[in-house]
């Protein structure tokens, strides 16, 4: 039984850490030049939501700046996907930021979360 528990709880730990930023980045599975208007409207958003936690102290300054590197790195994916970037290209990018995201709740834990409650 205590067995049990524990399991359960490593897998919550284990959603946890998947979902580090990462609901922003989930929207978008597979992306491709016509992924353009979505991309935009996810920065838009992360760029308001973040300043808006910063502001009221629901997040700090480094949680902040951290979390906009996540927003900066689907603006570098925009770009490259204006310019013309291959499919395969952009996806291998937007994995690289997804693993980054997945980093990120190691030192914020529940900034997701902060992040989807203002949706």
């Amino acid at each position: 039984m205590s067995w049990s528990n524990g399991s359960s709880n490593n897998y919550q730990k284990g959603t946890l850490i998947r979902r580090a930023m990462i609901s922003s980045l989930q929207r978008f599975k597979s992306i491709d030049s016509t992924s353009i208007a979505a991309i935009q409207k996810e920065i838009d958003y992360l760029l308001d939501t973040l300043e808006v936690l910063r502001a009221t102290n629901e997040i700090s300054n480094d949680a902040f700046l951290e979390a906009g590197a996540i927003q900066g790195g689907l603006m570098l994916i925009l770009n490259l996907l204006s310019q013309g970037i291959s499919d395969d290209e952009a996806n291998s990018q937007l994995q690289r930021l997804k693993q980054r995201a997945k980093s990120l709740n190691d030192s914020y834990p529940g900034l997701d979360n902060k992040v989807e409650s203002l949706r």
